[in-house]
């Protein structure tokens, strides 16, 4: 049976970028990153009560690595086909430690040092203004999603979000441009107990004071967010992970 043969018995499609929930368009990091959390569901570890996890781990990593192959990539978009007698499609390939060499475990440290980095930047800009259309100036929402954030950030964040109205990038959302001075205290509440619950986590990690940030910001996501913050190591994986190795072109293309 072929990968889209497959790729329709397992999830239900053949379409390579439906079963990664994107489409053609997406970009190389859309890819890479939307493939870390469609096969994070599935991986042999973490579904234990799936009798088709291992095989569907398998055929994502096959998928992944047709996509990030421009000339295989060009040869699905314009014919709908794969290569299946490629060396990226060879079945004696060990798929979970391709995964592991595209995403390596990512550390305290890392987070720390990403951290330092990423404010301030055009990127971190790009993702607060990404991330306030698509909620529709939710503070709430916006501070729970934007990567590296705790409570000490927000007059910052809403300095990025004003500006960004201001110059007409933007649409300014009632949401945002309106949101009632209760729904700002308990979110200032919200965050002064988390942030001494911080305190003791901070201790576990032995974190010292230069990282109170990271701390708060581990905490947040550890008590009623624990998707935002495993979105947020989706895409700090993705970030750090490596290229993937390029693939030997094979002879054959095949439905």
């Amino acid at each position: 049976m072929g990968l889209l043969e497959r790729c329709q018995d397992l999830f239900k499609t053949s379409n390579l970028y439906e079963v990664l929930g994107i489409n053609k368009e997406a970009t190389d990091v859309d890819i890479r990153r939307s493939y870390y959390k469609v096969s994070l569901k599935v991986h042999p570890d973490r579904a234990p009560e799936d009798p088709q996890a291992t095989e569907k781990f398998q055929v994502l990593g096959k998928l992944y690595a047709v996509l990030t192959d421009k000339e295989q990539r060009a040869v699905y978009d314009e014919q709908g086909v794969v290569d299946e007698e490629s060396d990226v499609l060879s079945e004696d390939r060990c798929w979970g430690d391709y995964w592991r060499l595209l995403f390596p475990k990512i550390t305290v440290e890392d987070i720390i040092q990403f951290e330092k980095k990423y404010k301030g930047t055009d990127e971190e800009r790009e993702d607060v203004i990404r991330i306030y259309v698509q909620h529709e100036g939710d503070m709430d929402a916006i501070m729970t999603s934007v990567m590296c954030c705790s409570h000490e950030d927000e007059p910052r964040l809403c300095g990025i979000i004003q500006a960004a109205i201001e110059s007409g990038e933007v649409e300014a959302f009632p949401a945002f441009m309106k949101e009632s001075d209760k729904k700002k205290k308990t979110r200032r509440k919200r965050a002064d107990r988390e942030r001494e619950e911080a305190e003791e986590m901070k201790k576990e990690m032995g974190l010292g004071s230069q990282d109170d940030s990271l701390a708060t910001m581990l905490k947040q996501r550890q008590q009623s967010r624990e998707k935002n913050f495993n979105s947020f190591l989706s895409d700090l994986e993705a970030k750090y992970s490596k290229k993937s190795p390029k693939p030997q072109k094979g002879k054959k293309a095949k439905k």
